[in-house]
């Protein structure tokens, strides 16, 4: 068993470390999300914030965005032109996704720096792209009502998963300790 351990020590760092900050991570994100009463922001502060810049991204393309609390469950109405489309839930606002990614990130870590501005730039562009991403499935639902399905559950995930996937190859090609 040692001489395995030794053998695949890399392998084994990775994993005990990816595990180790997504758990940290995770468990954070639970902390926020079990205090985040909403009575200011509904139903919390980043997924109203999300909602509130999808609302200003479709406006700004020239249609009338509003969003509204939903009444029936934790997440804010997407209106286009007074026709209700999506709602923002928790799951929409990225976060889930960017713990995913730093926690690759940290367990290919290179220098600290070079660590920390890269997933600083990685969210970043993240979180960026997962508005743009609900801002053109609104319009694609807006537009294009019957591809919900096609829309919703392939094309807009593979986006965002995709991206972080190359992210993740070109961190480990270019950055990490791991391609030297």
């Amino acid at each position: 068993m040692k001489d395995l351990l030794i053998k695949y020590r890399l392998v084994v760092k990775f994993i005990l470390t990816f595990l180790v900050v997504y758990m940290v991570l995770s468990v954070f994100y639970k902390f926020y999300l079990q205090f985040s009463d909403g009575s200011k922001f509904y139903p919390d502060y980043i997924t109203h914030l999300v909602a509130k810049q999808s609302e200003a991204l479709l406006d700004a393309l020239g249609y009338r965005a509003q969003v509204l609390p939903h009444p029936d469950e934790p997440s804010m109405k997407l209106l286009v032109n007074g026709k209700y489309l999506a709602r923002v839930i928790e799951g929409c606002n990225a976060i889930s996704v960017i713990v995913l990614f730093v926690s690759f990130i940290a367990a290919f870590s290179a220098r600290f720096k070079t660590t920390f501005i890269y997933m600083l730039a990685g969210s970043v562009l993240i979180y960026t792209v997962n508005l743009a991403r609900i801002v053109l499935l609104t319009l694609g639902l807006y537009h294009y009502p019957e591809q919900e399905h096609l829309l919703h559950t392939v094309v807009f995930p593979a986006i965002i998963y995709g991206m972080v996937f190359l992210l993740w190859v070109v961190w480990v090609n270019r950055f990490s300790k791991i391609s030297r």
